[in-house]
């Protein structure tokens, strides 16, 4: 679980009436400081590939055919709060597939599954803090919060870094995206921070007649921090 500074001004805050879900979920009492102990500050950095295998960092490449959709290029950097590098991070990868949908039980909307899809993946990244990945452009889907409610298209990214209790959870949104204005769960981090959450289009990411790409980094902490998420509530 995060927690965030009073001057966080970009955290989302953990009531937002218009996300339904947080009524019922966001604490009613004040957090409760407990000390972290060895078992909070300390963690496997350095050894990821040895504890969860080899990268998944094309989830393109993950089944027998290639998925449907357009495929895509994520690529950039985790930086500190002094732009400096934080090198062997793990960020994980979950998304729905080009339709729109999750392989999940509880996902059961009208939409295809894709047989060569399965919307998950990981990098680590490099000693420059560099990552990137390959996959499709995930579909937008209707959530249930209120008439007529769909989610803009996203990817999750969850970060870890050398010790089990850092972990950062956000989102990646894309900047053409018209439903983001009218995304409770977007909207409830304010601007600008927002925009820290959407991807740009860069054609030196872009591999040409293969794949469009865009940047994103990611800023752990510090005037220019990427809002994180206190828990996911949506999938």
């Amino acid at each position: 679980m995060i927690g965030y500074a009073k001057d966080d001004a970009g955290a989302p805050p953990l009531l937002v009436p218009d996300y339904r879900s947080t009524v019922i979920r966001a604490p009613q009492h004040p957090p409760i400081a407990i000390p972290p102990t060895l078992t909070e500050t300390t963690g496997p950095g350095g050894c990821w590939d040895r504890l969860m295998g080899s990268a998944l960092a094309d989830l393109t490449k993950q089944h027998k055919a290639e998925p449907l959709g357009q495929r895509i290029i994520i690529a950039g950097r985790v930086l500190d709060e002094q732009g400096r590098a934080v090198p062997d991070t793990v960020m994980e990868i979950w998304q729905a597939n080009a339709a729109g949908r999750y392989i999940h039980a509880k996902d059961q909307w009208d939409a295809p599954h894709d047989p060569n899809f399965t919307g998950a993946g990981r990098v680590v990244t490099d000693a420059e803090g560099r990552y990137r990945f390959v996959t499709v452009r995930p579909g937008a889907y209707p959530w249930g919060n209120h008439r007529n409610a769909w989610r803009p298209a996203h990817i999750h990214l969850s970060l870890l870094g050398p010790a089990f209790a850092t972990r950062l959870v956000t989102q990646l949104y894309f900047p053409d995206d018209p439903l983001i204005e009218i995304d409770p769960i977007a909207n409830a981090v304010p601007m600008p921070y927002r925009q820290r959450l959407v991807a740009r289009l860069d054609m030196d990411v872009t591999e040409p007649n293969w794949a469009l790409g865009y940047r994103f980094d990611v800023v752990l902490k510090g005037r220019d921090q990427t809002p994180f998420e206190e828990d996911d509530h949506d999938h």
